[in-house]
C-alpha cells in the first residue's frame, strides 16, 4: 500500500506560490524543500489541508483563501510610533525589522510619515490576499 501524507509525518516539499496577478512571491523549486511535520501547524493551515492523502511524488494546484493562509489584514495591527523610534531616512514602503516585547522578529511596514510619528503596518504582507500555490510532495518518513 502506498504511504500518504498524514497527521505525525515528517514531510518534504517543493512549491510555488504565486497571487492572483500571477507573480511569484516564493518558491524552492531547484533549492532544498521545505520540511515539516504534517499537523504539526508548522505551516499555513491551507497548504497542509491540501496535501493531507498525497503520496510521494504528487503534486498539486491549491488556492489558499485568506483565512487558511496568513489571515485577513487586521486594522489593529497598525501603531503609531514617535520618529525617534525609526531610523531618520525612513521612507512609505519601506520594511523595518525588529523585535517585539516578546522577542519574535517583526518586519513592520512603513504605511505614513508623518511630522513627528511615523505609521508601522506589522500585518504579514500576505495577511488578506489569496495564494496559489503548486505543491508537490517529494519526501516523507
Amino acid at each position: 500500500m502506498t504511504e500518504t501524507v498524514s497527521k505525525g509525518k515528517v514531510i518534504s516539499l517543493e512549491y510555488t506560490l504565486k497571487l492572483d496577478d500571477n507573480h511569484v512571491v516564493d518558491t524552492n523549486v531547484g533549492k532544498d524543500p521545505i520540511t515539516y511535520t504534517q499537523g504539526a501547524n508548522q505551516i499555513i493551515p491551507g497548504v497542509e489541508k491540501a496535501i493531507e492523502g498525497l503520496s510521494v511524488g504528487q503534486a498539486k494546484h491549491v488556492v489558499v483563501g485568506p483565512s487558511d493562509g496568513y489571515g485577513d489584514r487586521d486594522p489593529n495591527a497598525i501603531q503609531e510610533v514617535p520618529k525617534r523610534n525609526v531610523p531618520k531616512d525612513v521612507q512609505v514602503g519601506t520594511r523595518l525589522r525588529g523585535k517585539d516585547s516578546a522577542g519574535r522578529d517583526v518586519q513592520p511596514l512603513v504605511a505614513e510619515v508623518k511630522d513627528d510619528t511615523v505609521l508601522l503596518d506589522f500585518n504579514h504582507p500576505l495577511a488578506g490576499k489569496t495564494l496559489f500555490f503548486d505543491l508537490k510532495v517529494v519526501n516523507m518518513h
